[in-house]
């Protein structure tokens, strides 16, 4: 990983629709599909969007990982079906654009909490990674963003 391509951004809050869920790793795929699609739908017919990329947020744990997959939205999103509104929050992240096979993306957020600890900050929240390519390109890309402040 290029460290070197992380930089420091202020972030303004911003509204999301997401749905979360439990998933197996195996799962995931199938999960992000559906959801962003629900995500989507919710969000065009309250008028707010999608505003950017689909993104995702993930907690791993013992039998998969605890995931919040959805859009940002124009303003706040109204409950519908599966889909809840959350803020991505504001501040300072470090953010890294990752090239590559998704199966890589570990050290990628390795590579970043790394370089942020080096300048003497600490991580300050959950991190996220938006996705700006459809996942059957060679190469997609993804956004990380690890929000940090000052140690």
């Amino acid at each position: 990983m290029e460290t070197e391509t992380v930089e420091l951004v202020d972030l303004e809050p911003q509204e999301a629709g997401v749905i979360m869920g439990r998933v197996p790793a195996l799962d995931l795929p199938a999960f992000l599909g559906a959801a962003f699609a629900e995500v989507a739908q919710a969000l065009g017919e309250q008028h707010l969007g999608p505003v950017g990329p689909p993104f995702g947020r993930y907690t791993p744990g013992p039998d998969g990982f605890d995931v919040e997959a959805g859009f940002p939205a124009a303003s706040h999103v109204a409950p519908s079906g599966r889909v809840v509104p959350i803020t991505l929050p504001g501040g300072t992240a470090a953010r890294f654009l990752y090239r590559g096979d998704y199966a890589g993306i570990g050290q990628a957020y390795a590579g970043v909490e790394a370089w942020v600890e080096e300048r003497d900050f600490v991580s300050a929240g959950r991190p996220w990674e938006c996705y700006l390519d459809d996942p059957g390109v060679p190469e997609p890309r993804t956004e990380i963003y690890v929000p940090c402040r000052r140690r």
